[in-house]
């Protein structure tokens, strides 16, 4: 049996944790949302979605781990109560299944980085959407830097938290100073003409736009899915935090850090376009991969200092790219691994058949329906039907998080009013139940800053109206604009989104009995004991420390089964 692992120190778990929220949609999703929605305007809904949203779910998802000390699976076991398992299995699914194509995603980046230093991008008379064309209809290039992707990845977790640690700390320090490189040089551009207009609009704000619904339903989108917040990732990364950490500065860290690569990112990128489009907001608003893989080469072709300075940015963008991209596949392939490591199989093993799987899997996204747009620009139709399936079943992992939140303050409270501790009604409720999450399991004196009650409201009362308005919006916006939308065979409705999740939640639920059969083994460093004796799936006989022998599992087992 494998012995507990954790990280060094308070840097390793925040460059990790850096590395999980950041990746490409931060470089190429961000500069286009600011485009399409008034520039420094959008700033602001997405700011401060970043404290109503992202920031309280990180401080749930590390204060959940760190007290569990087991992945997804095991921690909704835990917190939520055995007939809640399947909640988990539901958040390392929905990350596995993105990762079944974000590897292919990953592999562009890699291509690109290696055409930008061939000089493939470069050269005269290229053509960049003969570059991306060529290279997205030939199954051997794609498959081959998936499986490059895939490979890095498995070597970067293969001796778990350590290793992971190492890698990104190397890798996002990497980012930061490649993304300051280009940035460089597209204020550079930008202020050839003595206007630095790019700059000017990425900071300019219109009232009137501010008036809008639809930039603030972005502005959340954005801060909903580039921060990994309620994802499990971050539950994932505290199940190796040392006992002293602190889970509120660490989540404020990674929210302030992930939305500064978005800035210097989407400055980097605006700059540029704006220096010499003359068109710039058509080009920055024309689709992320548009963006790209089309559009930034030819903007970095004419980079200042000639070859060299082109060189130097198309090379240090999308090596800045591929990093994003490999430490968000890092997480999400350690997400799934240590699912497999708590129900104690083989850290080794998991890894190796956890890349196979996602390298499998993604093959579909790699090879089928490579189409051509009216535009005649290719695009991988299968993959896109994946990303519209399970985008937005990431957000259900979040409402999971909270919902478990939710049942530990009412059974606290219930428990309290029969010991005659706390006012029976809504009232005291509010007194105890509401704070109970909060009192036991963020303010425990390892802070070195205290949560006070505005992240109650934030995730009793501003998580689900937002979760709500995002969910109505984006499937009304389906139902309003898309044809046949209920018809499963539809790849842009919504029938097939409902047929998948509804096939997934039943087979998940089906699978409960199952998982909660099984041993679960905590990872609990010497020194970093994390009671659960109090919540709801505390008292399981078989759940033990990793390292030991869980010696009633067999009697434990009968008794489930008789039950």
């Amino acid at each position: 049996m494998a012995e507990s692992d954790q990280f060094s120190g308070r840097l390793g778990l925040i460059f990790a944790s850096i590395g999980a929220a950041i990746g490409t949609g931060n470089i190429w999703r961000f500069p286009r949302m600011v485009g399409a929605n008034g520039g420094g305007t959008f700033l602001i809904p997405w700011l401060f979605f970043l404290f109503v949203w992202s920031i309280p779910l990180v401080i749930a998802e590390f204060a959940m781990g760190k007290r569990s000390r087991v992945g997804t699976v095991g921690t909704f076991r835990i917190f939520a109560g055995k007939k809640f398992a399947w909640m988990g299995l539901w958040t390392a699914w929905i990350s596995t299944a993105i990762g079944f194509y974000y590897a292919i995603v990953a592999g562009w980046c890699l291509k690109y980085f290696q055409l930008g230093i061939s000089g493939g991008l470069t050269g005269d008379g290229v053509d960049t959407t003969e570059v991306w064309n060529t290279f997205l209809q030939s199954p051997l290039q794609v498959i081959g830097f998936q499986a490059l992707i895939i490979g890095i990845t498995l070597l970067a977790i293969w001796k778990g938290a350590k290793a992971i640690e190492k890698v990104n700390v190397l890798l996002m320090i990497s980012l930061f100073v490649l993304l300051f490189m280009t940035l460089g040089l597209s204020l550079w551009m930008d202020m050839s003409d003595g206007s630095l207009d790019g700059a000017l609009f990425m900071f300019t704000v219109d009232p009137d736009m501010l008036m809008e619904p639809e930039v603030w339903i972005n502005g959340l989108s954005q801060s909903a899915w580039s921060c990994s917040a309620g994802m499990g990732m971050c539950i994932t990364y505290a199940v190796y935090m040392r006992k002293d950490e602190d889970t509120v500065l660490n989540a404020f860290t990674m929210g302030f850090a992930n939305n500064s690569i978005s800035i210097i990112a989407g400055l980097a990128v605006l700059s540029a376009i704006f220096a010499v489009s003359a068109d710039p907001l058509t080009t920055v608003t024309n689709g992320s991969s548009a963006i790209t893989f089309l559009a930034l080469p030819e903007v970095f072709a004419q980079a200042p200092g000639g070859p060299i300075g082109a060189f130097i940015m198309m090379a240090g963008f999308f090596l800045a790219l591929s990093f994003a991209a490999i430490t968000s596949m890092i997480s999400t392939v350690e997400l799934c691994v240590r699912n497999f490591v708590d129900h104690g199989y083989d850290r080794q093993k998991s890894v190796l058949i956890t890349s196979l799987a996602i390298f499998f899997f993604g093959l579909p996204s790699a090879l089928m329906w490579i189409k051509l747009d009216a535009g005649g620009v290719a695009f991988p139709e299968f993959l896109e039907v994946q990303d519209h399936i399970w985008g937005y079943g990431l957000m259900f992992s979040g409402l999971f998080i909270a919902f478990s939140i939710w049942k530990y303050g009412y059974v606290k409270w219930k428990k309290e009013v029969e010991l005659g501790k706390a006012a029976p009604g809504f009232r005291g409720y509010l007194g105890v139940g509401v704070s109970a999450f909060r009192d036991d399991f963020i303010n425990t004196g390892d802070n070195d800053l205290e949560v006070g009650r505005w992240w109650d409201i934030c995730l009793y009362l501003a998580f689900p109206f937002l979760f709500s308005v995002l969910m109505l919006s984006y499937f009304g916006d389906m139902i309003a604009n898309t044809d046949d939308v209920w018809n499963p065979a539809n790849p842009k409705g919504l029938g097939i989104i409902l047929t998948f999740w509804g096939v997934v939640a039943a087979v998940f639920i089906a699978l409960n009995k199952t998982l909660i059969q099984r041993p679960l083994y905590r990872n609990v460093p010497e020194g970093a004991d994390a009671d659960i004796s109090q919540l709801p799936g505390g008292d399981d006989d078989l759940i033990g420390i990793l390292g030991s022998e869980i010696l009633d599992a067999e009697v434990s087992l009968e008794s489930v089964q008789i039950n």
